[in-house]
Order: structure tokens, then sequence, then C-alpha cells
């Protein structure tokens, strides 16, 4: 055995445990300063290795990473489609397998290229924009969630969710250089980013730059949270029980400028639940209350094999006109990638409504209650450049899911945390209607002003207000930061130790 063999293995734990570490500063768990321990723990391990030796360590962090992160995964292919708990496992291994390629990668161009805080930095903050859409994208666990309740969350509206990120691992690779070097212009670099930007911070917080203004009167709201489980929920027998359950919770919405039920809240299509909500509908109409509700679409499309293309959508029922069809779907749970190759191996890829269509990227916004709204469904609210596209025109944001699927794992925090982050980037009151939690109303500074027991049905009444004017983020998105980026890696790449630039050994 080489001699060195040790000590790589544990390089290689540690990787494995700084990663499953990361996960912990985001919701539910909030424990925000351990984003920062984990990358500086990366960056440590990462030193002097060679670049094959560096994507392995950046693979075994991921491992760690998706591996805490996303084990919520797990829940939703075991207990929704009867798949074997080593069955179940062993898919999810194979899913946070192949996301931690991306920080393989990583690693292996940190090692090759650049070996420097500069570097280092920059790379994170490319690589959480690549998850963002490479392979439709899986836009979680971005290490800047983690400062939503901290003073830098006012940094939000400036540069988005990808400023923070970039702030927490800037603070924590600086830290770690500091504590090696003790020089002195490292030492003011470090003082300026961990106690400076805080300092200004906590000053914002007291005096609010007014990005966005509050335009007409608060409008009354009413989100109805019917916990109805998912095993039920698609059984034809159990459609009049549903809408029953719905249309019972909504009492007094008539008194409501909008009322929200959540992702296909309404488990058939728009012809048939017209005619059975219509007593309903007809008295929220004279009422003038908008009524918005997730519903699956179907459209003629004879370029379908069964003459038929389906999507999940938000329709206006009553007191305005619109609807929207979801534009990134999940895979597996809303589409089955090589369907012909994996449609009925396991009851997994059978899961219902599997079979949806991507919706427009150019659909209108819904009108409703004298409101311009941005709508999101599921985890679309998790993709901050489609979130700041879509509310550009808008006055509210909502977004509906249904995060049954998930159990009591900690994606419907994770979940809710995300949504809480775009009405702050965006300056806007957000609207977040869900089956069985975490249903919320959120405040353009991303706090939370209501919301409703979890796993249990509810009903959620409060106010949003509408809002005019854009944040620098909703104007100008992510590409200041990716020019600044850009440089970042470009001064990276020109300032590696030559000293290490032949080193090949770990």
């Amino acid at each position: 055995m080489n001699k060195r063999t040790p000590f790589i293995v544990w390089r290689i734990i540690l990787c494995a445990i700084a990663g499953a570490i990361a996960p912990l500063s985001l919701a539910p768990f909030d424990y925000w300063y351990l984003g920062g321990v984990s990358v500086a723990l990366l960056f440590i391990l990462l030193h002097n290795c060679s670049p094959r030796v560096g994507g392995w360590l950046g693979w075994c962090y991921g491992l760690g990473f998706f591996g805490t992160g996303v084990s919520w995964v797990f829940v939703s292919i075991h207990e929704h489609s009867s798949a074997s708990g080593l069955l179940a496992g062993s898919m999810t291994a194979l899913f946070v397998a192949a996301l931690a390629i991306l920080f393989a990668l990583q690693g292996w161009l940190y090692s090759r290229f650049f070996r420097n805080v500069i570097g280092f930095c920059a790379l994170w903050v490319l690589f959480e924009w690549l998850r963002s859409w490479l392979l439709t994208g899986f836009p979680w666990l971005y290490l800047g969630y983690s400062m939503i309740d901290t003073p830098l969350a006012v940094f939000a509206p400036l540069g988005g969710v990808w400023l923070l990120s970039l702030y927490v691992v800037l603070t924590s690779t600086l830290l770690v250089t500091f504590v090696k070097r003790l020089n002195q212009p490292l030492q003011a670099a470090t003082i300026l980013m961990v106690l400076g930007l805080p300092l200004v911070a906590i000053q914002q917080h007291q005096i609010p730059e007014n990005w966005t203004t509050p335009i007409g009167e608060p409008l009354s709201v009413m989100v109805v949270q019917a916990n109805i489980p998912q095993q039920q929920k698609w059984q034809r027998s159990e459609l009049e029980n549903i809408l029953q359950t719905y249309v019972d919770l909504s009492q007094g919405s008539d008194k409501a400028d909008l009322l929200i039920w959540p992702e296909t809240a309404i488990p058939t299509f728009y012809q048939k639940a017209s005619v059975m909500l219509s007593p309903f509908t007809e008295m929220l109409e004279k009422s003038n209350t908008a009524m918005i509700s997730g519903i699956p679409t179907a459209y003629n499309d004879p370029e379908q094999p069964k003459g038929k293309r389906y999507t999940n959508s938000l329709t206006l029922f009553a007191g305005g006109r619109g609807s929207y069809d979801k534009q990134r779907l999940v895979p597996f749970g809303e589409y089955v990638p090589l369907e012909r190759q994996l449609r009925g191996i396991i009851d997994f890829f059978n899961l219902p409504m599997s079979e949806f269509s991507l919706g427009s990227s150019d659909q209108p916004l819904l009108e409703a209650a004298g409101s311009q709204i941005a709508p999101f469904i599921c985890y679309e609210i998790a993709y901050p450049e489609l979130v700041r596209q879509q509310s550009l025109t808008s006055d509210l944001l909502l977004t509906v899911s249904n995060d049954t699927w998930f159990g009591h794992s900690s994606a419907p925090a994770q979940h809710l945390q995300i949504a809480r982050m775009r009405a702050l980037e965006t300056g806007r009151w957000l609207i977040r209607s869900t089956n069985n939690g975490i249903s919320a109303l959120v405040s353009p500074d991303g706090k939370i002003n209501s919301t409703v027991p979890q796993y249990e049905q509810a009903v959620m009444v409060g106010q949003v207000q509408k809002m005019q004017g854009l944040t620098p983020y909703q104007e100008w998105g992510i590409k200041p930061l990716q020019i600044i980026i850009g440089l970042m890696l470009l001064f990276g790449l020109f300032t590696v130790p030559r000293s290490r630039q032949s080193r090949k050994g770990f």
C-alpha cells in the first residue's frame, strides 16, 4: 500500500462530510454558518492536489452535498410508486451520483487551472448557474439561500441568490487564506468582506432601499390547503368528494378578492370541472371574487400519439381571465425521459399525470382582481431567471405546489425558502398555495406574513399588496454577475502559483 493512501482516504471522507453539512445551512435546519464551513473545508482539502484527485474529491463532496440535500427524492419514489426500499434507495443513489459529477468537474477544473481563492469562488458560482439550466436544470441547494434570514439578505435585489452565494464562498475562502498567510492586504480584504458588508447590510435594514413601491389598495386573499392524500387524489371515484372538500373549505371566499387552490387541486379537465363547480363559481362572479386553481389541461394535437397534449396548468375559474401552462417539468414526475424504453418497467415510470407537455415560453400573465399576476407551478419558482423574466410586468407573484410527494422530508421547507428568495429578488408579494403545506403569504422583503400548519386541512386568510417598479436584479438579471465571474476566472487563471503548475502528485 502506498504510504499516502491513508492520507488520501481521509481527504475523501472529509470531503463527503464537508458536502453533507452544507445543506444544513438551509431550511429547515437554518444553521447558516455551516455553508461557509463546508466551503472552507473543501477549499482546504483541494489544496495542492492533482486534477485527477481534485475531480474525485469534488465528486465525493457532491455525494455528501446532494445525498443530504435531496434525500427527499427517496420519499417520492418509495412512498408514491410502490417501489421497494432497495429499488428506491438505488435510484436515489444513482441520481445523487449523477448530480455529483458537476462537483467532480468543478474540482478538476480548479485543480487543473486555478488553485487560488478567486478561481475557486468564480467556479462555485459558475456551477450554481449551470445547475439552473443544464439538462433542463436542477436549481436547488444554492448556498445564497442560507442568507435569507440574515442582514445580508438586503443584497438579494441587487444580484439575486447568486450574489449571496458569492459572498458565502468568498468570505469563507478568504478567512482560510487569511489564517494561513497573515499578510496585511489579505487582512484588509477579509475584514472588509466579513465585517464591512454586514455593517452595510444592517444600515440598509435601518434605511431600506425602495426598489418597488405599493400601488392601489391591499387585496384580501384566501388560500385553501385541503391536505388531500396523494393516493386518493387521482381516483375517479373521489373526484366529487375532493371538489366538495375544496368548496366547503372556501366558505366565505365571496368576501375575498382572490381565492387560490393549489397545484392540480382539481384532478380532472376544465370542461368537466367547470360544470361541476358552476354554482360555486357563479357565486364568486357575483361577488367579484377571482378564483385561480391548479388543473390539468388537454389540448387537441394530431402530432401526439393519442391526438391529445396535456399540460399542468393554472386557470382562472371566476373574476378574471387567463390560463398558464407549466414550462419546467419534473423528470419522471411529470414526464418520462426515454419514455418508450422506460414506461412500464416499474410503477415509478407510470405515475399519475406523468405525460405532461411543456407550456409556451411567451404566455401572458394572469389577470385577476385588477392585478397582473406572474404564475409559477411547483419547482418553477426555483428558477431565478424564469421568475425574474415573468415578473417584469407583474404586480404579484403566485406559486402553487403539491408537496405531498415529499412527505415529512426537508423538501417543503427548502421549497418555501426558495420562494421567499424570489419575493425578495423581485420586490413583490408572493402567494404560495400548497396541498398540504407549507402555504404562505410572503412580503417583498422575503419575510413570511401569514402561514398555516403543515399536514392539516386549513384556510389561510390575509392581505397582499400590488407592487410596481423593478429591482436591479429584475432589470439586469445575472448578466452583471456573469461579467464579474468572467473577470474573476481570467484573473484567477493568470495568477496561478507557478511553483505548482507542474505538480503531478497529490
